[in-house]
């Protein structure tokens, strides 16, 4: 049910090439898979990696750890609260007032199984956060994104961080009435957040060929996101005891990003979803969908407007 099977093999040492001149953008990058992904980004010398983070002293850490193996990493803060369009605005004109370039995005900031609670805007907190909020993310990002684009020898990335998950959707697959998303369960919720960043993946790179865009699961990974689903005993037992069995550590967990990242574009640009380790993903009829993807997109677009954006 939640793919636990890891095949296949990426070595990021040996297989990232120099990302030299590269500026990259990770999400939630302070912590789990994203500080995971930054640190083996780190290795190959990119021009700068900016990570984003609620909380600028935990961001601060990171940096500090990651140093302590890459010593010459150059990498910056951003202070980004995605339940927030005001905060996600913000974020976005400070990366631009600091580069004028993005070859790689990584949306890999997320919630799971949260109790029952609104985005600042009044979305449910998951697809607020793990779908909302980077969509209009990307979007202020997307200039950036094809201005880079334009300049000879770019490959330029947009890598959303989707799940397995996906499948526990409820019937329908997108929970379009979010007024009404308290009655259905947190499981259902946060699987329809995660179809929303295939689906949103999928229409982004139709609309944008410039830019590879793509979807991965990463494999079950204990994550920080493990610490959100605590408050139910059941499920932090069984968890628990499934973890040393079924979750895949941090190390593997980022490599099915990292190769949507870097490796070569002709391959990640033919699918807008992937499992470890760069396999075609086992999508739902759903995320197969492609009229939903359309109607995502548009009810998204609308909602974005509602706001001013």
């Amino acid at each position: 049910m939640f793919g636990f099977g890891i095949s296949g093999s990426f070595d990021p040492d040996t297989e990232i090439g120099d990302l030299s001149g590269k500026v990259i953008l990770v999400t939630g990058g302070n912590a789990g898979l994203g500080k995971e992904c930054v640190l083996r980004l780190a290795k190959h010398n990119p021009k700068e990696i900016f990570i984003t983070s609620r909380s600028t002293s935990k961001a601060q850490s990171a940096i500090e750890e990651i140093k302590t193996t890459v010593s010459n990493a150059n990498i910056s803060i951003i202070e980004l609260d995605l339940t927030d369009f005001a905060s996600i605005e913000k974020a976005v004109k400070y990366f631009q007032s600091k580069s004028d370039r993005l070859d790689l995005l990584l949306n890999n900031a997320g919630v799971m199984a949260m109790p029952y609670s609104q985005t600042k805007q009044g979305y449910e907190i998951q697809f607020g956060t793990n779908h909302m909020g980077h969509a209009l993310f990307t979007k202020l990002l997307i200039p950036t994104l094809l201005k880079t684009a334009e300049q000879s020898g770019s490959d330029v990335r947009i890598v959303n961080l989707s799940s397995y998950g996906h499948n526990l959707a409820p019937t329908g697959g997108i929970i379009f009435d979010q007024q009404g998303a308290e009655n259905i369960d947190t499981n259902a919720r946060y699987g329809s957040s995660k179809l929303a960043n295939i689906l949103h993946a999928r229409i982004l790179a139709e609309k944008y060929p410039q830019i590879t865009t793509t979807a991965v699961h990463p494999g079950v990974i204990m994550t920080d996101l493990y610490a959100s689903i605590k408050e139910s005993t059941i499920k932090s037992t069984l968890l628990g005891l499934a973890g040393p069995l079924f979750f895949a550590d941090l190390q593997t967990g980022a490599l099915t990003s990292l190769w949507a990242l870097t490796a070569p574009k002709e391959t990640v640009g033919k699918e807008y979803y992937f499992e470890p380790i760069g396999k075609t993903g086992q999508a739902s009829k759903y995320a197969r969908d492609h009229d939903l993807a359309v109607k995502l997109w548009d009810y998204t677009e609308e909602e974005l407007k509602k706001h001013g954006y």
